[in-house]
C-alpha cells in the first residue's frame, strides 16, 4: 500500500493507474479504523481494479471543539489495518493541504431539510463540513464508486443527493451497518465509553429492533414517544432525538403508507459520549 500525503502525488499515481484500465474505489474516513470500514475496504476491493481511502480528520464538520480534539487518532495501526484488508492508497494529507490558505471552497447545493433535520438541527453547520469535504476529496481521487455505511444514514442521503445534484461521475454504493456482536454499531466513539457504559450501550439497538418489530402498530409519533420511553428506562442514556422519517426525505413519517419507506434514527448520549445509530422499517 502506498501512502500520500499532498495532492498532486495522489493525482498523479491514480492517473497511472486510470491509464492501466483499472476502475477506481472509494473509501472516505476519518480513521480510528474499525471492521464498519475494513468491511467497506473489503467491498471496494472486491468491485473494483484498486482501492483508495483518505483518512482525514475534517475540522469544519466537528461544531463541538472538544468533539475535535477528543476525535482518537491511530494513523500507524490503521495502516496496518487497512494493508490486511487489501487496500492500495492511502490519502492522509494534513489541514493545510486539503485547505490551502484556510480557504474552504463551497458547495452549491440545495439540500432542502436533509441537512436541517435530526443531525442538522442538533449539530449546526455539520453536513455543510461534510458536503465540502466529501466533495473535495471526490475530485481529488475521482472515484468510479465510493463506499458509505448506513450506520451514517442521514450522511448517506445528503452526499447521494449532492452527487445526483451536480451530476458527479461515480456511484455511491450503500454499505450496511457493522455491528458488535451484542447489537452495538461500530464506531470511533466507542472507544471512549467505559467498561460500565459500553455494557449499556447495546440497548439503544435493541429498541430499535423492538421499534422495528412494532412499526405499523400504532401512529410514527406514537411509537417514538414510546421508544425514547423505552430508552429512557436506562437512566445512563439520554436522548437526543428518536425520529420515525421518510427514507428518502427524512421528514417526519406522516404514516405507514409512504411508498419511500421509513427508518428510525437516534442519537443517544451515554456519559459524553454521542451515539448514533438507525434501523430501516418494513425490511
Amino acid at each position: 500500500m502506498v501512502t500520500c500525503t499532498t495532492v498532486e502525488h495522489t493525482r498523479k499515481l491514480l492517473q497511472s493507474v486510470r491509464k492501466m484500465g483499472k476502475s477506481i474505489g472509494y473509501v472516505p474516513t476519518m480513521g480510528a479504523l474499525h471492521e464498519g470500514h475494513l468491511q467497506l475496504i473489503r467491498s471496494s476491493v472486491a468491485g473494483n481494479g484498486f482501492t483508495t481511502c483518505s483518512i482525514f480528520v475534517n475540522p469544519i464538520q466537528f461544531n463541538n471543539p472538544d468533539d475535535l480534539v477528543k476525535y482518537p487518532r491511530t494513523l500507524e495501526k490503521d495502516k496496518e489495518l487497512l494493508e490486511g484488508a487489501g487496500c492500495d492508497l492511502l490519502f492522509a494529507p494534513p489541514v493545510e493541504e486539503m485547505y490551502p490558505g484556510g480557504e474552504k471552497p463551497e458547495v452549491n447545493v440545495d439540500f432542502g431539510v436533509l441537512d436541517k433535520v435530526m443531525e442538522g438541527k442538533f449539530r449546526p453547520g455539520h453536513f455543510h463540513g461534510v458536503a465540502v469535504v466529501v466533495k473535495r476529496l471526490f475530485d481529488i481521487i475521482e472515484p468510479g464508486k465510493a463506499y458509505f455505511g448506513k450506520k451514517d444514514f442521514q450522511q448517506l442521503g445528503v452526499v447521494s443527493h449532492m452527487v445526483h445534484a451536480l451530476k458527479l461521475p461515480l456511484e455511491i454504493v450503500p454499505c450496511e451497518t457493522v455491528r458488535e456482536s451484542d447489537g452495538l454499531a461500530m464506531s470511533s466513539r466507542n472507544t471512549r465509553l467505559t467498561i460500565a457504559e459500553r455494557a449499556i450501550a447495546p440497548y439503544i439497538y435493541k429498541v430499535l429492533k423492538m421499534t422495528h418489530e412494532k412499526s405499523g402498530s400504532m401512529p410514527p409519533r406514537e411509537l417514538e414517544e414510546w421508544a425514547i420511553r423505552k430508552i429512557g428506562e436506562k437512566p445512563e442514556l439520554r436522548v437526543e432525538y428518536f425520529e420515525i422519517c421518510n427514507r428518502e426525505t427524512l421528514l417526519p413519517l406522516g404514516d405507514w403508507n409512504e411508498p419511500e419507506g421509513a427508518a428510525a434514527c437516534t442519537a443517544v448520549f451515554l456519559g459524553d459520549v454521542r451515539l448514533i445509530d438507525n434501523i430501516e422499517l418494513f425490511s
